[in-house]
């Protein structure tokens, strides 16, 4: 009967380890397809290569120049026509037109997403297509629209990219970034778990996440392209304070549909259709009875 009993129990303790090691071969099949689609985005090559003599692009002191720059997307007719133009360290230049004037894709060439079709563009000099990827992104913070957030704590989102960063840090760059206050209310402060693209918070506080991650970076050359395009007033309000400290003391290009945002820049650029139509101040620009002033009726006709 002993002997009996002990049988019944280990059958019957077989069962969940079979059933377990049935439901391997699914999971092995999951993990099969993710891995499969890892190693072919892995195995992408990038259109934009490096020069095997590329050197380092010293610190930003001087100024970034566009010379003569013409760009297009593959074959269909150019984007950037003769594009001139020279932005000094310090200064922050605004940049405003229509829809489908160019606006982006002159931001999108300073790290180098494209290469341009004719002409250069120069930091302090050197060609961009000359210096390793590495040293000329790393002087370079963007703050987009379309925030990319993880779906990891708030502190991992903050201090992505900056490996030697303190907690001393990033709780500063979160407080600069008028972050601060609303991630302490969170269930887990800093480490609270912010969903798939910042799920968990609302568009202000995923862009102030966005900001306080810039602001940690602390690189000399900021672009900001439409960062506060698709929020309310209040929110709008709070991000423009974190983008003032998020500008002291940086070179900035200010990518922006709303004029309100843009009028005590040091300089303006109207583009249209791919080309410098206007420069000047926002006093000066209205003066001229062009572009911008229209831009500036359209919004202000009430």
């Amino acid at each position: 009967m002993g002997a009996f009993m002990s049988f019944l129990t280990a059958l019957i303790m077989l069962y969940e380890p079979v059933k377990g090691v049935s439901k391997i071969n699914s999971t092995i099949q999951s993990g099969l397809a993710a891995a499969t689609r890892i190693f072919n985005l892995l195995d992408i090559e990038s259109d934009i290569k490096e020069k095997q003599d590329a050197a380092a692009l010293p610190l930003f002191h001087d100024c970034i120049e566009f010379k003569d720059v013409t760009f297009s997307y593959g074959q269909d007719e150019p984007v950037l026509h003769g594009i001139n133009l020279k932005v000094r360290r310090g200064e922050i230049l605004a940049v405003v037109g229509p829809s489908g004037g160019g606006k982006t894709t002159l931001a999108n060439l300073m790290p180098r997403f494209h290469d341009v079709d004719s002409g250069a563009l120069l930091i302090d000099g050197h060609d961009i297509r000359d210096v390793t990827l590495h040293s000329l992104r790393s002087q370079m913070a963007l703050v987009t629209q379309q925030t990319i957030l993880f779906n990891d704590t708030v502190r991992n989102n903050i201090g992505y990219g900056s490996r030697d960063c303190s907690e001393e840090d990033i709780r500063h760059a979160a407080d600069a970034a008028f972050a601060y206050e609303f991630i302490k209310e969170l269930p887990d402060g800093f480490d609270t778990v912010i969903g798939e693209s910042g799920a968990r918070l609302s568009g202000g506080q995923r862009q102030r996440v966005s900001i306080a991650r810039a602001i940690l970076k602390d690189a000399p050359v900021l672009v900001l392209d439409e960062a506060t395009s698709a929020l309310d007033t209040e929110s709008e309000r709070k991000v423009q304070k974190a983008l003032e400290n998020l500008m002291k003391n940086r070179t900035t290009i200010v990518i922006a549909h709303r004029l309100s945002t843009i009028k005590n820049a040091d300089r303006i650029i109207v583009m249209q259709d791919g080309r410098l139509v206007e420069e000047g101040t926002h006093e000066q620009l209205l003066q001229e009875h062009g572009v911008y002033e229209g831009l500036h009726k359209m919004q202000y006709a009430e």
